[in-house]
């Protein structure tokens, strides 16, 4: 029966990273469809080649800064075959990190929609190195290891640890906020704002392939939720319920108040799901249903605020969606959780909003350290003749239909080039 229950518990683990493993593609394809043509093709490179980076970081590195643990030793210890191996049968282990190296890597996933359409590709690379190598399995270590004694101190104040079950915080409020920071040491998209106040408008490129990025998210979100039990025996409908009427919820309430704008509607659904990530192990599936309504109100509000009030050109609006409804999620868990609101309990609003605040300072903080030296050093943002022109032709040299442009050599990349440098000049 051990036997048998290890291997589930692998096969389970596994096929929750394969689906998290999805949900990268749902975050190339909504960027595909948000951003003009032109960068279409940098979007897919972009999350791609950040997913291998992440990767491969996570793996040398940010795995043993969260959790002390290395897989520098041979396969069978890491099988646990090795007699007093500190592996688990199986290679538990092995699919334990595919697994959370899939939410790592949703770190510079996230950020890649703030910084679209101007940021230099090399570096973007670097950061995601940095962030996934030490900064996201810091904060990863603290609340779901034993990392500079952070749920000691805060179960020593509130009685109880901050409680994140799937990364409302851990990921998705880090991920938003080191984006702002990455946004405002970047600077507007070129044209986006004149200098007589008005905002130009730029609507999003392919409504059907945003609607397609938001689908395999939504699809996606219930391995990234409910498998992050980690075992079998520790599956529970109630993640699964929670994390349906959340979506639900955020699909309503962005409808209504985004006045059935399409890119709301479908935004609205990952801001519920978003925002459940910390809860939905605890709250009561009504919690859940209004924490998910909240949070697709907040981002319409938010984006609209962040875009045409506040001159903050993040793109997808991934402040708004990750790190705004993270961090309402991760606070809403220790009201929604509670059992006098119908809740399974073993939550402390004070806890919650402590943890969350922890997160958000030091994903903004991160965000502006990391930004600001890469722009210091050796500059973050395209030039103004290759952000004219477009990523694709200016960093891959193709376009996503290269029967318009295929390289950069075509006379039309060149007329490109040459009106980019006539509108510089002007």
């Amino acid at each position: 029966m051990e036997v048998t229950r290890t291997g589930a518990d692998v096969l389970f683990v596994l096929l929750g990273a394969i689906m998290v493993l999805a949900m990268h593609a749902g975050f190339a394809f909504l960027e595909v469809g948000t951003v003009r043509k032109k960068n279409q093709v940098n979007a897919l490179v972009k999350i791609l080649t950040d997913f291998a980076v992440s990767t491969l970081v996570y793996f040398f590195v940010g795995y043993g800064v969260a959790y002390g643990i290395s897989f520098l030793h041979p396969a069978a210890d890491l099988v646990g075959k090795t007699e007093g191996s500190a592996f688990a049968a199986n290679g538990y282990d092995l699919v334990k990190f595919f697994f959370l190296a899939t939410f790592a890597a949703a770190i510079p996933a996230i950020i890649s929609g703030g910084i679209a359409e101007r940021a230099k590709f090399w570096p973007q690379l670097i950061a995601t190195s940095i962030l996934v190598g030490l900064v996201y399995p810091i904060t990863e270590g603290m609340v779901w290891g034993t990392r500079l004694g952070f749920q000691e101190t805060i179960t020593a104040l509130f009685g109880v640890p901050f409680h994140d079950f799937a990364g409302s915080v851990v990921v998705h409020a880090l991920g938003g906020w080191v984006a702002l920071g990455a946004v405002l040491m970047l600077g507007a998209r070129r044209g986006r704002y004149r200098k007589d106040g008005r905002v130009i408008a730029i609507p999003p490129s392919n409504i059907p392939f945003l609607a397609l990025g938001s689908w395999v998210l939504c699809v996606g979100w219930f391995g990234f939720n409910v498998m992050s039990a980690q075992a079998i025996d520790g599956i529970s409908g109630l993640v699964a319920m929670n994390s349906l009427l959340a979506m639900v919820g955020g699909i309503i309430s962005s409808l209504i108040v985004g006045r059935n704008d399409p890119g709301f509607v479908h935004n609205g659904a990952l801001a519920g799901l978003v925002a459940v990530c910390a809860g939905s192990d605890v709250m009561h599936p009504v919690g859940a249903l209004v924490t998910g309504g909240l949070a697709g109100a907040l981002f319409v509000w938010a984006f609209e605020m962040c875009q045409d009030k506040w001159k903050i050109d993040d793109v997808l609006g991934v402040w708004s969606l990750h790190g705004l409804c993270g961090a309402m999620g991760g606070i809403a868990c220790g009201i929604f959780g509670l059992e006098t609101l119908g809740g399974l309990g073993g939550v402390h609003p004070g806890a919650q909003f402590v943890g969350t605040l922890t997160g958000v300072v030091l994903g903004l903080a991160s965000g502006l350290a990391v930004y600001g030296s890469l722009r210091a050093t050796m500059g973050i943002r395209l030039s103004d003749e290759d952000e004219f022109m477009g990523a694709d032709l200016a960093i891959h040299q193709i376009g996503a239909y290269p029967e318009d442009a295929t390289s950069v050599h075509d006379d039309g990349a060149l007329a490109a080039r040459a009106s980019a440098r006539g509108m510089g000049a002007a």
